[in-house]
């Protein structure tokens, strides 16, 4: 209890910000479809420069465990391939709306949740860093590539392969993919960035977070948080992020990879974190199941703050 106590102090600023965009809608301070605005300030501006600061400044050589990344990416892909189908045969969702199933089935919440965690528990988020890479460099453009085909098909129709083919493009051209790569390039190139932008690219990636949960609080505040009558795949998706990734992530490195120690631990508790907030960004960008979105990273957020002690004693 005292770990769950003190993981929850560590995310107080997490409670203060989303609460004040809950409390700014419901009390019509701040009108509720002014949180688009903030989505898109975040997905187009804040996180390709948090993003692009933080890999240049890592040292990657490090960090990047090879058999571990292995591992993840194992369990990251077999997750994807079961929420997609799941999505396509039992809930009949269309491409955006698979897509979006499988990111907040498989993907994780970095900035604002696993970041803090981490260096509450272990002085370190250095960990962490493979996982956004592979997120936004491989899970993230499979995801974007979903989402802009189903995108296309619904504007132009065409081909699937050539709707594909543009999806795949728009992934790749987008601020937060184009920021990774070159971040990592610029950091294995050692090409040298003045510091004055390195210093407005940290101080324009710090608003990253709080921006993007008080568009999530405002969105919140107004259509409400529902316990009951939810969409029938909601507590489904959380049950598999909270409880089934990371089970996954155990058997999957344990026996399957034989790792063991701290990137055991790591890896459980990385595949252990809630939805990531950037589900309710593309699901306000791309239009698509906007409430399930927004209600499965608070929920998941609740439910993965409580199981976070039993998922360290597991991996132990």
């Amino acid at each position: 209890m005292s770990n769950v106590a003190a993981t929850a102090v560590k995310l107080a600023p997490v409670v203060l910000v989303f609460g004040s965009g809950v409390v700014f809608a419901r009390r019509k301070v701040i009108g509720s479809d002014s949180s688009k605005a903030f989505s898109d300030f975040a997905f187009l501006f804040a996180i390709p420069c948090y993003l692009f600061g933080s890999l240049y400044a890592s040292d990657l050589g490090q960090v990047f465990d090879p058999t571990a990344i292995a591992a993840y990416l194992v369990t990251a892909l077999l997750g994807m391939v079961i929420v997609g189908v799941g999505a396509r045969r039992v809930i009949g969702a269309d491409a955006r709306g698979t897509a979006l199933r499988i990111m907040a089935g498989v993907q994780v919440n970095t900035t604002y949740f696993a970041i803090p965690v981490f260096v509450l528990l272990f002085g370190d988020a250095a960990p962490i860093f493979p996982t956004i890479l592979l997120q936004v460099c491989v899970l993230t453009v499979i995801i974007i590539a979903i989402m802009e085909y189903g995108a296309a098909q619904d504007d132009s129709g065409g081909t699937p392969s050539a709707a594909m083919m543009r999806g795949v493009l728009a992934a790749l051209g987008t601020p937060i993919v184009i920021a990774c790569y070159l971040g990592v390039g610029a950091n294995v190139a050692n090409v040298p960035v003045p510091d004055w932008a390195r210093d407005a690219l940290a101080f324009s990636g710090n608003a990253a977070a709080p921006v993007a949960l008080f568009a999530l609080g405002l969105h919140l505040g107004a259509s409400g948080l529902r316990l009951r009558a939810t969409r029938r795949d909601e507590y489904a998706l959380i049950i598999f992020k909270c409880v089934a990734l990371p089970v996954m992530a155990f058997v999957i490195s344990k026996y399957l990879f034989g790792i063991r120690g701290p990137w055991l631990t790591y890896l459980v508790l990385i595949a252990a974190m809630p939805a990531p907030q950037n589900l309710f960004i593309f699901a306000q960008r791309y239009d698509t199941d906007i409430d399930l979105a927004a209600a499965v990273v608070a929920k998941s957020s609740l439910v993965a703050l409580m199981l976070v002690p039993v998922w360290l004693f597991v991996a132990r």
